[in-house]
């Protein structure tokens, strides 16, 4: 593969990654408050079809979200970046795993509300897993967008201006 081919399609995972997570998110119902378990079972069984393709979507997003950030740190490798982003990755791996897993538990409402059980039940059960994983998943993606943030700004493959954009948007 040419070097031409491998920076478009690094470029292309880059830009497609987070457009599939907002058109997930865009997608999804809007629930107020999404703390409230009976508005998010009532979400999550007045559409049947909605909400899980919602769901996986973002998840698909989540993995190209993994995808883009390798094709970073292998950008960075080739121009000799090996202390941050070699440390960025595992967090941010962990990271949008994590979020995965809050969809599956997501859809899982889905699966009872079709065969007519207690959405709000399970919902209320999934509630106290749900919070710790989200935490855990969003430091360890911060933690990883920290690092590779600190990979590009010392790796000086910007400009100054363009380095402090993309490091304050990660």
């Amino acid at each position: 593969m040419s070097a031409t081919t491998r920076a478009r399609l690094r470029t292309a995972i880059v830009a497609v990654a987070p457009a599939v997570l907002l058109i997930g998110f865009a997608y999804h119902p809007y629930i107020s408050p999404p703390t409230d378990e009976a508005a998010v079972a009532a979400a999550a069984a007045a559409d049947t079809v909605r909400w899980p393709l919602a769901h996986v979507t973002i998840a698909v997003g989540y993995g190209l979200v993994v995808l883009a950030f390798l094709a970073i740190r292998s950008y960075l490798r080739e121009v000799g970046e090996e202390r941050w982003s070699v440390l960025a990755l595992a967090p941010i791996v962990l990271g949008s795993t994590l979020f995965v897993t809050l969809t599956g538990m997501e859809i899982a409402l889905t699966a009872v509300a079709e065969t007519g059980g207690d959405a709000q039940a399970v919902q209320a059960a999934l509630f106290p897993w749900f919070v710790p994983i989200l935490l855990a998943g969003g430091v360890g993606f911060a933690l990883g967008a920290l690092g590779f943030a600190m990979g590009i700004a010392r790796s000086a493959v910007l400009r100054p201006g363009l380095t402090r954009v993309v490091t304050g948007a990660l």
